[in-house]
């Protein structure tokens, strides 16, 4: 699963990843994806951090409520790694799984390989 509200971002990120052999259900708004998870189907799912109506962190939680043991990978600009307005739970979450997030730009082959080690952890 793919989620970034910028929809240039995820028809490309789609596109590579489909290239490499994945299965994807992209989404642009963090609520469609919660409402659409299916639990126990995806091997990972990517999150964009800095999203409107809910951030990548919220999601995360919501979906960690639906399934436990889901496996994730924030996508962040360059030097974000929280979305703003920075709380103190969101900055001790940052520090505790920084190996969660992927800054951006990152490569189509980067990508690849970060998910192949998420999935296989």
């Amino acid at each position: 699963m793919l989620v970034d509200d910028e929809s240039d971002i995820t028809a490309a990120l789609n596109m590579a990843l489909v290239d490499y052999g994945f299965e994807v259900d992209s989404y642009n708004d963090p609520l469609a994806a919660l409402s659409n998870f299916k639990p126990s189907y995806y091997d990972l799912v990517i999150l964009d951090v800095k999203m409107p109506e809910m951030n990548g962190l919220e999601l995360y939680r919501e979906l960690e409520k639906i399934h436990s043991q889901i496996k994730v990978c924030f996508i962040t600009a360059a030097g974000e790694t929280y979305y703003e307005p920075l709380t103190e739970e969101a900055e001790e979450y940052c520090r505790i799984h920084k190996d969660m997030f992927l800054q951006k730009p990152f490569s189509n082959k980067k990508l690849v390989e970060e998910i192949k080690k998420r999935i296989d952890s």
